[in-house]
């Protein structure tokens, strides 16, 4: 079966991809500028990008990086203009060469979201979710594991980046909905699994639940080995990295009550090699999972279940494209090396798997606000 829809661009005003690159991007470079006490010459290189990405081209990287992801065919062209996907990440490349994360100096290696994330993971609204903790810890495992699950899912919407551009997006949430819900069938698939595979998204007030969930399945027997896949750098303002992991994990260890049981878990878990924690530069790149290289792919194909979280490796997986919704999940995910599941908040516009009446419904209630809104969720899989 051949599957087409055209890549999402980010060229037509009014549409949510020209949003973010018109007024995210700067959002964030100002956000980044008051983050730290930068000296003039990363205020001069955060000028010189808020200048490109509103109305310059795209540049050659330093070093010759991203040679083997496309660059060569893009520079000179408008970042509105190339695949929204690639101008995207871009972006987060030029800005940390902007602050000096990969030079030389002693600014190599500084995360410019860090101070953000670990204002959110300390927050009154963090207190609260790991004091829930303490209420579910009586309940049966299967419905401590059906709440794990679907906090790890929602917590996407404690994305950084998305609240820049939309502040009432948490308001909402609290309406929101499943589009898709396979969470039956993802269960199945958790039965005993060997390895189980997590695709990490954002840090903080995400990447906690996420933990707890692997850790709920790895004391429950559910799952044999987990192995949590984050960004080798900081991308994408929340996305998780390994120090986040490890400020998650603290984090957890140091609360009251069972939060800290589930922090000794995995803390025990990581030292005997249940949990493992890997960076693959894949992770960073501006292209879709259909494009992994062979190592990922035979680590991932090795796994009994992969399970990605949300809305980027959403983009990364089923392609970032203009998919009709009612577009199989199962179609366009058949190059996966094993069985694969989405949890995902939806904050952009790309979705498949929707069946026709639930399509419909959404567009009479919302129109197409439904896709990037921050209030409707799915949990896709494809066994």
């Amino acid at each position: 079966m051949s599957l087409r829809a055209d890549v999402i661009l980010g060229n037509e005003p009014g549409s949510f991809p020209y949003s973010v690159l018109a007024d995210r991007h700067p959002a964030i470079i100002r956000q980044v500028r008051e983050a730290f006490p930068y000296g003039p010459e990363q205020h001069r290189a955060l000028d010189a990008l808020l200048d490109s990405c509103t109305k310059g081209v795209i540049e050659p990287l330093p070093g010759g990086a991203w040679a083997e992801w496309g660059i060569d065919a893009c520079v000179g062209r408008s970042w509105f203009d190339v695949p929204w996907l690639w101008s995207e990440s871009y972006f987060y490349r030029r800005l940390l060469d902007a602050v000096g994360y990969f030079g030389d100096g002693p600014w190599r290696g500084i995360d410019p979201f860090r101070p953000a994330k670990l204002a959110e993971l300390e927050s009154a609204e963090t207190d609260q979710e790991l004091e829930a903790l303490d209420a579910l810890a009586s309940r049966p495992a299967e419905e401590r594991e059906a709440a794990l699950l679907h906090g790890s899912l929602w917590g996407n919407r404690a994305d950084l980046g998305f609240r820049l551009s939309d502040g009432g997006a948490e308001e909402r949430a609290a309406v929101a909905d499943l589009v898709a819900d396979d969470s039956d069938r993802l269960r199945s698939l958790l039965d005993g699994a060997g390895t189980l595979c997590l695709i990490a998204d954002n840090a903080g007030r995400e990447l906690i639940p996420d933990l707890l969930l692997l850790a709920h399945l790895l004391e429950q027997g559910r799952v044999e080995r987990a192995v949590l896949q984050v960004k080798p750098y900081p991308y994408y303002v929340s996305d998780a990295t390994t120090t986040d992991v490890v400020d998650a994990l603290r984090r957890l260890v140091r609360a009251p009550g069972e939060a800290s049981v589930y922090g000794r878990r995995l803390w025990d878990a990581m030292a005997d090699g249940r949990l493992d924690v890997r960076a693959h530069d894949f992770s960073c790149a501006p292209l879709p999972y259909a494009d992994m290289p062979d190592d990922l792919r035979a680590e991932i194909g090795g796994a009994a279940l992969t399970v990605l979280k949300g809305d980027l490796n959403y983009r990364r997986l089923v392609g970032d494209r203009w998919w009709a919704p009612t577009t199989s999940f199962a179609d366009v995910t058949a190059y996966f090396p094993g069985p694969v599941a989405a949890l995902r908040t939806l904050k952009s516009d790309v979705i498949t798997g929707l069946d026709e009446r639930t399509e419909a419904a959404l567009v009479a209630a919302e129109g197409q606000r439904w896709r990037t809104g921050g209030t409707r969720a799915l949990i896709q899989v494809r066994p």
